[in-house]
């Protein structure tokens, strides 16, 4: 499975930097070409010796090689990587990974990755639980990277508790994991719809909203990670599209939405539709700029449901998903939605929820499908949120 794959293991200066040196050996023995980063105090714990006769490769500490000039390039090794794994990453790492102190190679490294990033943490009780740590881990789950949770038992400290660093066949499993659901909905097409609608007052002004896109990009990420090819709609936003296998499309307003959505969706799988869609349009704009000290009376009138219109020429093949951010009465009002644009599930969200709704890094939905079956979900990042939106979609489409 993972034949071919070439992957990058960080090592971190902690006492179980001696796990990497079977780490390796079972990436090897699966197929995978490794190379190896370690920090200078990861020298400490384990040789560089010992790491490169089990990958085969020379080993990296540091930027350049002091006795003959050779440059290691971090950017070349983040294009190359298939997967980064640091393991183990103590708390020093982390810290420097979540907020981009680039101070050594394996960090700049981390920073110019376009792969998948697992990080196995490995430190002490108390230092695991700490605030400050679980807020970088947080920060990194939130980026997309993928944490690999310690296991409890006796620490080298002498204390007992939560911060063992995973055992190498299970970090290796996990890895296995992610690769063989990656291709899961190869040769899908899925439509996802992201970020807000902006309608035109005049040429400076607009009616809009708070979203961020977050949400919807974080879902076609997850699609496109799983082998699906992804037509990304996305309203006026800040964000841009990593995976290659996502086909970003930018429109401003509603009806631009609408036209892009109705073309895509007849010859796709299925369709996410998380984008903030206005709901009214001003009745006529100004082409010219209307004066700050002019009394204005602005007549709306409504955009088109595109949720519902898609719902109209959904085929008995075809999967559609909607959203629904409330205020009162939030699970009658999502249900009513379900039901009269013919989704198969409806994803909800409270803005009484603190942490959920527009513009956050994380949210707390609640999905309830065609039975008015109801699964409720913690606070989480919106990446770990778009994981089980999928999986939702996953089931009912019964891979």
């Amino acid at each position: 499975m993972l034949n071919g794959k070439k992957i990058i293991i960080g090592i971190t200066g902690g006492i179980a930097a001696y796990k990497s040196a079977v780490l390796v050996r079972l990436l090897v023995k699966e197929g995978a070409e490794v190379k190896v980063i370690m920090t200078k105090t990861a020298k400490e714990f384990i040789t560089p010796l010992t790491m490169a006769t089990l990958s085969k490769n020379p080993i990296m500490v540091d930027f350049y090689d002091p006795e003959n000039g050779d440059w290691n390039s971090h950017v070349e090794m983040g294009l190359w990587a298939d997967a980064m794994l640091i393991a183990p990453a103590t708390a020093n790492t982390i810290g420097k990974m979540a907020n981009a102190i680039a101070d050594n190679l394996l960090v700049t490294t981390y920073l110019s990755s376009k792969c998948p990033v697992f990080i196995a943490p490995a430190m002490d009780r108390d230092m695991y639980a700490h605030p400050a740590n679980r807020k970088n881990l947080n920060t990194l789950q939130a980026y997309g990277n993928i944490i690999i949770e310690p296991a409890s038992g006796e620490l080298a400290s002498g204390l007992e508790g939560k911060g063992r660093m995973e055992e190498p066949e299970n970090i290796v499993n996990k890895i296995k994991e992610y690769f063989n659901t990656k291709a899961i909905l190869k040769g899908l097409r899925f439509l996802v719809t992201a970020g807000p609608t902006y309608e035109k007052l005049d040429p400076v002004r607009f009616i809009g909203n708070y979203s961020s896109g977050k949400m919807g990009f974080a879902i076609a990420e997850d699609l496109a990670s799983k082998g699906a090819d992804v037509i990304l709609i996305s309203g006026p936003t800040h964000l841009d599209k990593y995976s290659e296998n996502i086909e970003l499309i930018r429109v401003n307003t509603a009806e631009e939405m609408f036209k892009a959505c109705m073309s895509f969706y007849p010859a796709c799988t299925g369709a996410i539709m998380s984008a903030a869609v206005a709901d009214f349009k001003p009745s006529s704009t100004s082409s010219n700029k209307v004066k700050s000290n002019t009394n204005l009376q602005i007549e709306l009138k409504p955009t088109k449901d595109i949720a519902a219109e898609l719902g109209k020429i959904k085929q008995k093949q075809q999967y559609l998903v909607g959203f629904a951010l409330e205020t009162d009465d939030e699970q009658n009002n999502a249900i009513k939605k379900l039901k009269k644009k013919n989704l198969d599930f409806i994803v909800l969200n409270s803005l009484k929820d603190e942490g959920a709704g527009f513009n956050t890094d994380t949210n707390k939905i609640t999905i309830i499908d065609k039975n008015s079956n109801e699964n409720k979900y913690d606070l989480k990042p919106k990446r770990l949120v778009a994981i089980d939106i999928v999986n939702k979609l996953l089931e009912t489409m019964k891979i």
